[in-house]
């Protein structure tokens, strides 16, 4: 006889109060819920139930042997939903935090690809640069930019977020350029945090400048800093995705090209029961995949 099987018949005659019911419940006959829990006795060698016309009675074996066989069992059809979550196409709503540098400028442009590749799939995506409980929010993932505290969150390394030094030309005409990282003090530098400025890091072959900078304007949005800088406000410190294009298109000069400056880690987060979802699972395949 099938081990499971006869492992099924044994529990439900436990929980059922007797083998009579734990037919009906297994759907067999009472005779081969019978021969189920014989062949368990037989494989074991030991007595699993004491049974009188009226009651049953564990034995303290049989009462041990019941516990592991709830965990067996378990085990078995957490896996068998497993494999049948593999098998099936993403589909559903996933819903995502990021930050918003990230999120507009660099994952919007990466979603068309998914959401094409999963045409089930569709995405509420919420931007913002506040850390978010993802259970309380009822989040699926977050990308977190920075060094993550210890949690219960699952975290997956991305590519580190890169940053780049950039002012107007307009700005280094009137203000001169800054030829050594020690200029910047005596310049306007812009930033999220009066915090943010109390200094920038870069390196290189020569060793690493911890350079204390200022400025008279903070703002708490990425996108408004880049047009700050691009207005002449200031020298400005941000992600290369959300400057890149304006450096090419000469709207922005990059400072500092030589130097390398203190790179941030990134990671998407989840919680660890929610990535047997095939719909998450794909998501942060894909982050890995156009991000890592």
């Amino acid at each position: 006889m099938d081990l499971l099987d006869s492992m099924k018949v044994y529990v439900a005659a436990v929980e059922k109060g007797s083998l009579s019911a734990a037919a009906t419940a297994c759907a067999i006959s009472a005779t081969m819920a019978g021969n189920h829990l014989r062949a368990l006795e037989t494989r074991l060698g030991m007595r699993l139930l004491n049974r009188t016309t009226r009651r049953q009675h564990l034995t303290a074996f049989g009462e041990d042997y019941y516990l592991r066989c709830k965990e067996i069992l378990r085990l078995v059809a957490e896996t068998d939903a497993q494999a049948h979550n593999l098998q099936m196409a993403p589909a559903g709503k996933l819903r995502i935090s990021a930050p918003v540098t990230f999120g507009t400028e660099a994952l919007m442009r990466s979603l068309p690809a998914y959401l094409e590749r999963y045409p089930q799939v569709s995405i509420d995506l919420a931007l913002s640069d506040r850390v978010i409980d993802l259970a309380e929010e009822g989040c699926d993932a977050a990308i977190r930019i920075g060094q993550l505290p210890d949690s219960a969150l699952i975290a997956r390394p991305l590519a580190p977020y890169r940053l780049m030094i950039c002012a107007s030309p307009a700005y280094l005409a009137r203000r001169g350029t800054p030829a050594v990282p020690e200029d910047l003090s005596a310049h306007e530098c812009l930033s999220f945090s009066a915090a943010s400025l109390a200094s920038w890091r870069l390196s290189d072959a020569d060793g690493e400048y911890r350079i204390a900078v200022a400025g008279r304007l903070q703002v708490n949005h990425g996108e408004a800093l880049r047009v700050a800088a691009l207005h002449g406000l200031g020298i400005v410190l941000q992600p290369a995705i959300l400057m890149e294009a304006d450096v090419q298109a000469g709207r922005l000069v990059q400072l500092f090209p030589k130097h390398q400056l203190s790179k941030r880690p990134m990671h998407v987060v989840y919680l660890s029961d929610k990535y047997r979802s095939p719909k998450l699972r794909s998501f942060v395949d894909f982050l890995v995949e156009r991000f890592s």
